[in-house]
């Protein structure tokens, strides 16, 4: 049988670990979000200032 007191032990050893690990992922994870949406960004102003552009010249016409 195991002893609670060992397990409390290697729970306190491993629970900051993990959680470190997470913290991690997450931060990771976020800067890639926030690039994604930073292209986003840049990609629909382009696309915005084409169809400005397309209805200038239709509205030439």
């Amino acid at each position: 049988m195991i002893d609670l007191g060992s397990l409390w032990g290697v729970l306190t050893v491993i629970g900051p670990i993990l959680l470190a690990a997470v913290i991690i992922w997450v931060l990771l994870h976020n800067r890639t979000s926030h690039r994604e949406d930073i292209e986003t960004e840049a990609a629909t102003h382009r696309m915005y200032d084409e169809q400005d552009r397309e209805d200038k010249v239709n509205e030439k016409l």
